[in-house]
């Protein structure tokens, strides 16, 4: 069934709590109001507010128990304020991108307004216990793009129920009974992103409550242009359980302007999730938007006058009012009372956050202006550089670009200045940057002390006694011991479980560990990835797989908006450890060409990209990458696993740090970059230039982020003064990347006597077939050629034109 008129409450009603709900959102709706303002007033870039919400958010936060999990979206204001994890101060801060974490702590101004963000990580970016606190994930703009991680958080209260060796972590679970309520618009759902995790979640069946604010519209397009029966509750009656024993979902609809039947909803929602982790969807309908989607526009645009005069009927404020005042719980003075104090409790958040926002500038502002006018006394540029401090003086609202611009601006000016006045304002702009660098660059990455980029490595050890074996035996003993010795690790992906990946890499290990570690999941490459995100949220280490490389543009959003910007959009308060492992290069056909690179280094900065050469290397980075606690792509060499390689004694401590590169064979004529299966390539085309006489020096870069971080390239550069960069990308991909590292920012030009030459492969993927992979990608006859032809330019009559 999917109406619930006859649900009963086990919440009681009460004078204190109906009104304490009624203070809330009188003052989430005022706070509303003002941030439009402050927008349209100038002093915020853009708005977006949870206001027609306010009464099915105070229900849901009602239900929400400490330990759970909030995976929502930008007009949540209400819900995470009703859970005391938002003061209003923090609301405004956010609003005017405060930098300061006391002030901000969920992004740190670095994300637009409505974005919460519990701080699961102490100042050091270690851990802290998250069953003692309520949880918000922080929340993503892109349109659904919350949906695919909440899975993953709610199958991890499956995997804590599950699995007894998860026991014994307190901080991050109570024997799996943490709920996580997933929001989102109803426009929303008609992304595949939605339906791909609905249809995923019932066939796991985790503890996943979905609530759909429903307020007709998406922006301006109507409901029965988005949704079939132009309502989800409807469309998704096939995924409603017949009866309890079968997989599914409970359904349940309400109207977002019914207090009692909100609450009695979402306690029996909870209960359902809690107790019989079964997914659940609360369509609550009705609901309005007071001031429309956002501040980029009017909703009098779309809506009819019928439609508004609605809408004014049914906001959730006023209807709260009247059932307060028709039951008996207050008076009409009482209520304006409320209502009078909420307005100045949000005027006082706002005057407050504004005044702490200005303050957090002023002293760095008054030092600019300081030196501009010390900088002008007795100086033949006096009068120019006094009209660079007049203009920075007259900027009423005052921002940190407008100091460092002035002073930059000033610089230039004095460029031809030895005195002191240049010195001063140098000294200020060095400190300042170095500052902002802070505020708006730092956590890209993890800054923990369990980063992987602080672990040196482990050299792989051999003996004698070292057996040779194919590259998936080698695997397959790695991830067996590695599932021996950590209970947090499981896997999980398409043909993962039962056949063992379909290179063999867990061959035997799911009958071995069980399934509840080593899995299977259907096709659904987005929720796949979600699942690890949300796993590695909660302490978990999920090694998740997209069986092909290319096959990871269906997940490419979640990775890139969501995993990818995590540590960065919350200033180091949240990180989730998943590593994604797929397999690629040299690959064959149109859409398996394999070394879509580029792609990757333009999207998923935030995570490191691991390109081993071999599964030896590839074992000694997931050594790495365990011991760490960043997010990685570990891409491995699809014609490797059947070439033989000897197993390191140490096969289980043996770790390659991230970001050096290594020399697989040293030259003297010319330096070659490349990495993975392009290697073995190198190393052929080595062998037949050097019977030519061109001693060919080949470095496999190994990881692209980061990339060689200790500089060692250009050191070869400096020897051989010519250098070639290497890969099977498109052109300007991957290749075009190394060479702005090594060219550009490492400054190998100064040793260059020839132009740097990149080699890549055609702009098109490659057709079918071997001829297909030949014409199509670098081969070792492309590389001899080119290599040949920097040394033919150099000196033609010992090397003439081939």
């Amino acid at each position: 069934m999917i109406a619930n008129e006859q649900l009963r409450s086990a919440d009681i009603l009460s004078r204190e709590k109906i009104l304490s709900d009624y203070r809330l959102a009188c003052e989430s709706r005022q706070v509303s109001l003002l941030g439009r303002r402050d927008v349209m007033g100038g002093r915020a870039k853009f708005g977006i507010f949870g206001d027609g919400k306010e009464l099915a958010q105070l229900a849901a936060a009602r239900s929400f128990s400490r330990g759970d999990f909030r995976s929502g979206y930008y007009r949540d204001q209400t819900f995470v304020a009703a859970l005391g994890e938002l003061r209003w101060t923090e609301f405004f801060a956010q609003l005017y991108a405060h930098t300061d974490v006391a002030h901000d702590p969920n992004t740190a101004g670095r994300s637009m307004n409505g974005h919460y963000a519990t701080r699961w990580l102490d100042e050091q970016g270690l851990w802290r216990s998250q069953t003692d606190q309520y949880n918000s994930v922080c929340d993503i703009a892109p349109t659904a793009g919350q949906i695919p991680r909440s899975l993953g958080l709610a199958y991890a209260s499956r995997l804590f129920r599950q699995n007894p060796a998860l026991h014994d972590m307190p901080a991050f679970s109570h024997h799996g009974n943490e709920i996580v309520y997933a929001n989102i618009g109803d426009a929303s759902t008609s992304q595949g992103m939605f339906w791909e995790t609905m249809n995923a979640a019932g066939v796991l069946q985790v503890p996943l409550l979905i609530s759909v604010w429903d307020d007709g519209y998406g922006i301006s397009v109507p409901v029965e242009y988005q949704t079939t029966k132009g309502s989800i509750s409807k469309a998704m009656a096939g995924f409603q359980r017949d009866h309890a024993d079968e997989k599914g979902f409970e359904i349940f609809t309400v109207k977002g302007w019914d207090y009692v039947a909100l609450l009695e909803t979402y306690q029996q929602a909870a209960r359902i999730c809690r107790e019989q982790h079964v997914p659940v969807l609360v369509h609550v309908q009705e609901l309005t938007q007071p001031q429309g989607h956002s501040t980029s526009g009017s909703h009098e645009r779309y809506k009819s006058k019928e439609r508004l005069n609605w809408e004014a009927e049914h906001d959730c404020n006023l209807t709260f009012r009247q059932w307060i005042l028709e039951n008996g719980y207050a008076t009409h003075d009482e209520l304006d009372a409320i209502e009078a104090q909420a307005k100045d409790v949000a005027k006082k958040a706002r005057i407050d956050a504004w005044n702490a926002y200005q303050q957090s500038m002023k002293a760095d502002h008054d030092e600019a202006l300081d030196l501009l006018q010390r900088s002008a006394r007795n100086h033949p540029k006096a009068a120019e550089l006094m009209a660079i401090r007049e203009e920075l003086r007259k900027t009423n609202t005052l921002l940190r670009r407008d100091s460092v611009a002035a002073v930059r601006k000033a610089l230039r000016l004095l460029r031809t200045d030895t005195g002191t006045a240049r010195q001063g304002l140098r000294t200020w702009l060095d400190r300042t940057n170095a500052e902002n660098a802070e505020r708006f660059s730092s956590h890209l990455y993890s800054q923990s002390p369990e980063s992987p980029m602080r672990i040196t490595g482990e050299p792989a050890r051999y003996s004698d006694e070292s057996p040779v074996v194919d590259g998936y035996l080698l695997m397959q003993r790695y991830f067996d011991n590695l599932f021996s010795r950590d209970a947090r690790v499981v896997a999980l992906g398409e043909d993962v479980g039962q056949i063992g990946d379909v290179n063999q890499g867990f061959a035997g290990l799911q009958e071995k560990y069980g399934e509840i570690r080593i899995t299977d999941t259907g096709i659904r490459e987005t929720t796949i990835i979600g699942q690890g995100v949300g796993l590695a949220m909660r302490g978990l280490r999920p090694i998740v797989e997209i069986q092909y490389f290319d096959y990871i543009y269906y997940a490419l959003p979640t990775l890139t908006d969501d995993l990818a910007t995590l540590q960065y959009r919350t200033r180091g308060g949240q990180k989730a450890p998943v590593i994604v492992r797929t397999r690629g290069h040299r690959l064959e056909g149109i859409w398996h060409s394999g070394s879509p690179m580029g792609a990757m280094l333009g999207s998923l900065r935030g995570m490191h990209v691991l390109v081993p050469r071999n599964m030896t290397q590839a074992v000694g980075f997931y050594n790495t990458l365990i011991k760490g606690d960043d997010p990685a792509l570990l891409i491995e060499s699809l014609n490797g696993y059947r070439l033989k390689e000897r197993v390191p004694d140490n096969l289980t401590e043996f770790s390659l740090p991230l970001g050096v590169p290594d020399i697989l064979r040293s030259g003297t004529d010319v330096t070659l970059v490349t990495y993975g299966s392009m290697c073995r390539i190198a190393m052929e085309a080595a062998a037949q230039l050097a019977a030519m006489g061109i001693s060919l020096e080949v470095i496999d870069a190994q990881t692209l982020l980061p990339f060689d971080v200790h500089h060692s390239i250009v050191a070869s550069i400096s020897k051989t003064n010519r250098v070639v960069f290497a890969d099977e990308d498109v052109p300007g991909g991957a290749s075009a990347f190394m060479m702005q590292q090594v060219v550009d920012e490492q400054g190998a030009y100064r040793y260059l006597d020839s132009a740097p030459r990149t080699l890549s492969a055609k702009a098109h993927r490659p057709p079918y077939g071997s001829d297909g992979d030949y014409f199509s990608k670098p081969s070792v006859d492309d590389v001899i050629e080119v290599v040949y032809s920097l040394m033919s330019e150099a000196d033609p009559a010992r090397f003439p034109p081939l």
